[in-house]
C-alpha cells in the first residue's frame, strides 16, 4: 500500500484528533459521573464554557436549578464545578462545614498578573496562614478605626450630608442617581483606607470609579473564566493585560495613593488610617520572606475594600431608590417612621435602628436582590479540590423560605406584631469562616445614607417618563438598571 500524500494527512489528522477528544470526553464523562453530581453534556475541551449565559449567570443557573435540581455539577474546560442552591444545601456547605469549604480556587490569571501566594490580599486569596494573617490584620484596624464606633459613625453621617447636597443641587428636576452614590460610598472607603476623602467633581475619583465599574465588567465575563480554565492561553503575550487593562488601571491609580500617603505620612504618630498601620507592620515584618506583610498585598488589601465596598454597597442604594420610586405607599410608610422618631432635622444615628422596625424590614428586603455567586474549593473528602459556586441569590429567593420570593414585600421581616426579624436565609454577605470582613460598615453605610435621603427627600418616577424595570442586569453583582428619578425637598 502507497504512503498517504500530504493531501490527505491534513484531514486525517484533524479525524484522529477529534476521535480522541470524544474518546477523552467519554472517558472523563464516565469518570465525573461516579463522582459529581449530573449536569449538563460538556463539549470537548472547552466543556460548558460556550454553553454559559455570561451577560446574565444569575438566569443561567436558575435554568439548571430547574433541571437538575438544587446541586448540579458544570465543565469549565477540564475543571469540574459543582453549583450549590437554596439555603439547605448552601448552608450545608458555608456553615456546617465551614473550614472544608473556607479555600479559594487557584487564579491563574493573577497569578500571571504578579500576585503570587503572600500577596493576593483578602477576597481572593487562598485559605491558609497569610489569608488568616491578613483577615486579622483587616478586621482589627477596621475595629480600631471605628467600625462600629462613634467616630467611622460620624464619617459616614457627614458624608451623607454631602450627599444629600448633592442632590438637593437637581432642584427636583430628573437624574440618574447611581453616579452620587458611587462617589459617596467611595468617600467612606477611602477615608478609612487613606485617610483622606474627595470632591465629588474631582477628576481623580472620577476615574478611580470608572476603572473600578469597567474593571467589574472584566471580571464577570467569558474571557476571564477561559483565561483560569485554560491557562496555557495566558502564554499569549500581552492578552491577560489587555483583557484585564482596566483591573491594571484601577491598580495603578491605587498604587499612586499608596505611594503618595507613604510620602506624607508620620511615622511618629499612631496609625490614621489602614494604610498607615499597613506600612507598620511592612516595617515589623522587614528581613522575614514569609511574612504576608508587603507592598503588593497592601495594594491588593487596599484594592479589594475598595472595589467591595464601593460597588456593593452603591448597588444596593440604588436597588433602594429604584424600589421607593416603583412602591410610593412603603415609602411613605417609611418616612412616616422617620419622622416619628427623627423629626425632620435630628440626624440618623445608627442607635435609631431599634426604634424603626418597618425601615429596618424594608432595608433587609432590598437586601434580598440578587448578589454575587461565591466560589470556594473544598478541602477534604472525595471531591478534595474540587471548586463551588455558592449560588446565594438562589438563598435570597427560596421559594421554600420566602412567602412572596418574587415580589418587593418587607413583610417578610415583620412578624404579627409589626416588630423586626431577622431570616436566617438572610445571607447576603455569605457565611461561615469567609461571611463579608465588611458587613458591618455596609450596614452601617446603608443605614444612614438610605434614612437621611428619606428624611430629606421624596422620591419618584419622572413625569412624563414610563415606569423602570425592576429587572437587575448582571455584572458580578445583580445591579439595577439605569434609571432616573425626581428628589423632591420634604
Amino acid at each position: 500500500m502507497g504512503l498517504l500524500t500530504g493531501d490527505a494527512l491534513g484531514p486525517l489528522a484533524i479525524a484522529v484528533a477529534l476521535f480522541l477528544l470524544l474518546v477523552d470526553l467519554l472517558h472523563r464523562r464516565r469518570f465525573w459521573a461516579a463522582r459529581f453530581p449530573p449536569g449538563p453534556m460538556p463539549l470537548p475541551l472547552l466543556g460548558n464554557l460556550l454553553q454559559m449565559d455570561f451577560q446574565d449567570t444569575l438566569f443561567y443557573l436558575d435554568r439548571l436549578r430547574r433541571r437538575f435540581g438544587d446541586v448540579f455539577s458544570l465543565q469549565l474546560a477540564w475543571t469540574p464545578v459543582v453549583v450549590l442552591n437554596g439555603l439547605e444545601a448552601v448552608r450545608e456547605a458555608l456553615v456546617y462545614h465551614s473550614e472544608d469549604t473556607a479555600d479559594r480556587p487557584p487564579m491563574p490569571i493573577y497569578e500571571h498578573l504578579g500576585f503570587g501566594p503572600r500577596s493576593q490580599g483578602v477576597f481572593m486569596a487562598r485559605y491558609g496562614r497569610e489569608w488568616r494573617e491578613q483577615r486579622r490584620f483587616a478586621l482589627s484596624t477596621l475595629r480600631n478605626f471605628g467600625l462600629g464606633k462613634k467616630s467611622l459613625e460620624q464619617w459616614v453621617t457627614e458624608e451623607a450630608s454631602c450627599l444629600c447636597a448633592a442632590f438637593a443641587d437637581h432642584a427636583g428636576r430628573p437624574f440618574s442617581p447611581r453616579a452620587l452614590l458611587n462617589k459617596a460610598v467611595s468617600n467612606v472607603i477611602t477615608s478609612l483606607t487613606y485617610g483622606r476623602r474627595f470632591e465629588y467633581d474631582d477628576p481623580r475619583l472620577h476615574k478611580l470609579i470608572d476603572r473600578a465599574l469597567k474593571g467589574l465588567q472584566e471580571d464577570s465575563g467569558f474571557a476571564r473564566e477561559a483565561l483560569n480554565s485554560i491557562p496555557v492561553l495566558l502564554r499569549i503575550p500581552g492578552l491577560a493585560d489587555k483583557v484585564f487593562s482596566s483591573q491594571k488601571a484601577l491598580l495603578t491609580l491605587l498604587s499612586e495613593l499608596v505611594q503618595e500617603h507613604r510620602i506624607t505620612r508620620d511615622p511618629t504618630q499612631p496609625p490614621q488610617d489602614l494604610t498607615d498601620a499597613f506600612l507598620d507592620e511592612i516595617e515589623k515584618a522587614r528581613g522575614n520572606p514569609e511574612s504576608s506583610f508587603n507592598d503588593k498585598n497592601m495594594l491588593m488589601v487596599t484594592a479589594d475594600l475598595f472595589l467591595a465596598g464601593m460597588l456593593s454597597t452603591s448597588a444596593t442604594l440604588a436597588w433602594a431608590l429604584l424600589l421607593m420610586i416603583l412602591h410610593p405607599d412603603v415609602q411613605r410608610r417609611v418616612q412616616r417612621e422617620i419622622d416619628e422618631v427623627l423629626g425632620p432635622v435630628q440626624r440618623p444615628a445608627m442607635a435609631d435602628q431599634t426604634r424603626m422596625p418597618f425601615t429596618m424590614a424594608v432595608m433587609h428586603e432590598v437586601g434580598l436582590q440578587p448578589s454575587a455567586p461565591m466560589l470556594s474549593t473544598t478541602q477534604h473528602g472525595q471531591c478534595q479540590g474540587t471548586t463551588l459556586i455558592t449560588n446565594l441569590s438562589s438563598v435570597l429567593k427560596d421559594k421554600t423560605v420566602w412567602k412572596k420570593p418574587f415580589r418587593f414585600h418587607p413583610e417578610h421581616f415583620l412578624d404579627a406584631q409589626g416588630q423586626f426579624v431577622k431570616q436566617e436565609a438572610f445571607m447576603p454577605f455569605s457565611a461561615g469562616r469567609r461571611v463579608c470582613l465588611g458587613e458591618p460598615l455596609a450596614r452601617m453605610e446603608f443605614f444612614l445614607f438610605f434614612t437621611c435621603l428619606l428624611q430629606r427627600f421624596s422620591f419618584s418616577v419622572p413625569v412624563g417618563q414610563p415606569r423602570p424595570s425592576d429587572h437587575g442586569v448582571f455584572s458580578f453583582l445583580m445591579i439595577p438598571p439605569p434609571y432616573q428619578l425626581c428628589a423632591v425637598p420634604r
